[in-house]
């Protein structure tokens, strides 16, 4: 079901939310600071949490990356 919630953004924004997921995961934000308006939308959809003043990508966050 997290698959089909992204399919609803056009490609270029599904894309960028998957990456951003992608980067929470590797630790990369120093590097490369996730755009404030993809961490809010990927929060809305509760793919990602905030812990700590930290994102962490939820369970559904990893299954819409399957």
């Amino acid at each position: 079901m997290a698959e089909r919630v992204l399919a609803h953004f056009d490609l270029e924004k599904a894309i960028a939310l998957r990456w951003a997921m992608r980067d929470i995961i590797a630790n990369r934000l120093k590097l490369m600071p996730l755009k404030q308006d993809d961490l809010q939308t990927l929060l809305e959809l509760g793919f990602v949490e905030m812990r700590d003043g930290a994102p962490v990508v939820t369970p559904d966050g990893l299954a819409a990356l399957e």
